[in-house]
């Protein structure tokens, strides 16, 4: 659907995040006589009214009767597509998309290159733009990574690395290339089971002309068999980590130790990143020395310094028990006290146990919602490992640095949302920045947002 056909139409908004901002936006820029309802809320009605003076604003969960008053909902993506008054509005008639939708309808013939994935999607994308940019490519960064679609309707780029959530694949396309980082369960509450989220991911395949996956995850390729036009990454023959070294096939191509990213994920991620230059018919080689260039992303294995011989890291984006045995695996051979927990979505920790099991130097700090169930498994599977269970991230930091020797690393990598205690990862990175002594105000947004 195109944002010229919801002229005329009843439509409503439905989340006043920065992707509902975005959609109120681009659709008065497109239809400046088009009335809108925004569902939102009750404590942001009046942010939002401000917002766009000319919105009706209904504060609260609009139900199915609500809902199906509308021809069409703009939904924003954190908005489960399986709620049962969607479904029930659905039923009745209501078309929902979303801002992601309303992009692609308007651009189907754009350079874009997707990503997505449980872990590693984020630091694909902006690796991505960055190796791109290094070629004098006019290059788009965009999508869940931190900047909607809709805030870039109007741009022309030569390529757009963009970042799609497991909420947004099935809104996307078609496209010249997707690609698929990563795949293990989450975001159980959204989707409602681990068949659903991995089918939910999977669309992106299905508009996607040609698949790039991460070929070291064996159901992961088994799932993708069926694409004819698939390429691995991570395996021989293509780009793939071998001697310390990123390959393309046989050739030695960039030193992993050079890039500033840590952890052999992150290797990986570069492998990615790479092969997406590549099979848009890019030098991906010509490009590859810029990975030394390449600026963390906050939030992702951020080293913050040291305090009092400790060493701090900040990787508050994890919200997999998967992502935090990466972190885990990036900081082998130092003692680590890691502080885990927070917003309950069900997921299992019995792999983690497993990993961790016997563990030399390590100290585990469980705290948030899901902390005493993190705890117990723990104690119960994973032997001498040490289990400290707090109530909150202010008494897990208190125990960490009293925890963990000199020389030592403090890890944030909770394997959990934050919703039980913030607003999101980021504001829990920076709390936990400023409990361990550093300016919360010097852990920066995401470099190179936008077009560049």
């Amino acid at each position: 659907m195109r944002i010229a056909e919801l002229a005329g139409r009843r439509v409503a908004i439905w989340g006043f995040g920065r992707e509902g901002r975005a959609a109120i936006a681009a659709l008065r820029a497109r239809l400046p006589a088009l009335a809108l309802t925004l569902f939102c809320n009750e404590t942001e009605a009046a942010a939002a009214q401000a917002f766009e003076p000319t919105l009706a604003v209904a504060g609260g969960d609009p139900d199915a009767a609500a809902l199906a008053a509308f021809d069409v909902v703009v939904k924003s993506p954190g908005i489960s597509a399986y709620k049962p008054a969607l479904i029930e509005a659905q039923g009745r008639g209501t078309r929902f998309t979303s801002g992601t939708a309303l992009w692609f309808a308007e651009h189907p013939q754009a350079p874009v290159v997707a990503v997505t994935g449980t872990k590693g999607k984020s630091t694909t994308t902006a690796l991505l733009a960055h190796l791109a940019r290094s070629l004098g490519l006019r290059t788009a960064l965009a999508g869940n990574i931190g900047m909607p679609l809709l805030e870039l309707l109007d741009a022309q780029a030569q390529l757009w690395a963009v970042e799609l959530s497991s909420f947004q694949t099935g809104e996307a396309g078609p496209l010249p290339l997707g690609v698929v980082t990563s795949l293990y369960e989450e975001h159980l509450d959204w989707h409602g089971s681990r068949e659903r989220y991995v089918a939910d991911k999977l669309k992106l395949a299905d508009v996607s002309r040609t698949l790039l996956v991460n070929g070291t995850q064996e159901a992961l390729v088994e799932r993708t068999a069926a694409h004819p036009h698939r390429v691995l990454f991570g395996v021989t023959g293509g780009w793939h980590l071998r001697e310390g070294f990123i390959r393309r096939a046989d050739e030695r191509v960039f030193e992993i130790a050079r890039l500033p990213v840590p952890g052999g994920h992150n290797a990986l991620n570069a492998c990615a990143a790479l092969a997406a230059l590549e099979a848009m018919g890019h030098d991906a080689r010509a490009a590859a020395p810029a990975l030394a260039r390449f600026h963390p992303l906050p939030h992702r294995l951020q080293p913050l310094g040291e305090r009092d011989g400790r060493y701090w890291v900040n990787d508050s984006i994890s919200t997999t028990p998967q992502a935090t045995l990466a972190a885990l695996a990036s900081l082998a051979g130092r003692p680590v006290t890691v502080i885990v927990g927070g917003h309950d979505r069900g997921l299992d920790w019995s792999a983690f146990v497993a990993a961790v099991k016997g563990q030399a130097g390590l100290t585990i700090v469980a705290q948030g919602a899901n902390g005493p169930r993190i705890a117990k498994a723990l104690r119960e599977g994973a032997g001498v490992v040490e289990v400290v269970e707090v109530a909150s991230l202010d008494e897990a930091v208190t125990r960490a640095r009293s925890l963990v020797p000199v020389g030592g690393v403090v890890l944030l990598s909770p394997g959990a949302p934050s919703f039980d205690q913030f607003h999101d990862y980021a504001e829990r990175g920076r709390h936990f920045a400023a409990l361990a002594g550093f300016d919360p105000k010097t852990i920066c947004g995401i470099e190179g947002l936008g077009l560049g």
